[in-house]
């Protein structure tokens, strides 16, 4: 019989709850099992100690007996200190979406067109204000003039 110890939900719709069981790995998830072992509440904090409960004497020992812990079990019992860390590789997490590439090089090409117009800005104004004083000039002569 191969045992598992994994999560069988419970709780209304949109409202999950988990006992945490010790089960043979040929029966529905939230079918038939042989011990609970525990409970997870994901609706509260991840900070509340109250979100996973684990009776560690009862765990340890179905372990011993070779049972397998699900992926979400082994993590709740590394936090717990029962298991060793396992590395995982989650290769495609650190890489963002297409959209967010298209965002970031638009972004990208948007501050570059700022940069420049506000470089063609700063030289610009210079011969600007030359031009306004050659303009002005000629209308003082003429007021002069007259």
């Amino acid at each position: 019989m191969a045992m598992k110890i994994r999560l069988a939900r419970g709780g209304s719709k949109k409202r999950p709850f988990y006992r945490v069981v010790a089960a043979d790995s040929r029966m529905p998830r939230d079918g038939r099992y042989v011990e609970k072992l525990g409970t997870y509440n994901p609706l509260l904090a991840k900070d509340d100690e109250n979100r996973v409960e684990l009776n560690m004497e009862r765990v340890q020992y179905w372990l011993g007996e070779g049972a397998q812990p699900t992926e979400r079990v082994s993590r709740f019992l590394e936090t717990a200190g029962v298991l060793e860390k396992k590395e995982r590789a989650n290769l495609k997490k650190g890489e963002p979406g297409k959209k967010a590439v298209e965002r970031a090089e638009e972004k990208v090409k948007k501050a570059a067109d700022a940069a420049e117009a506000a470089a063609a800005a700063a030289a610009a104004p210079a011969p600007v204000e030359e031009e306004v004083v050659a303009e002005e000039a000629p209308a003082e002569e003429e007021a002069k003039a007259e």
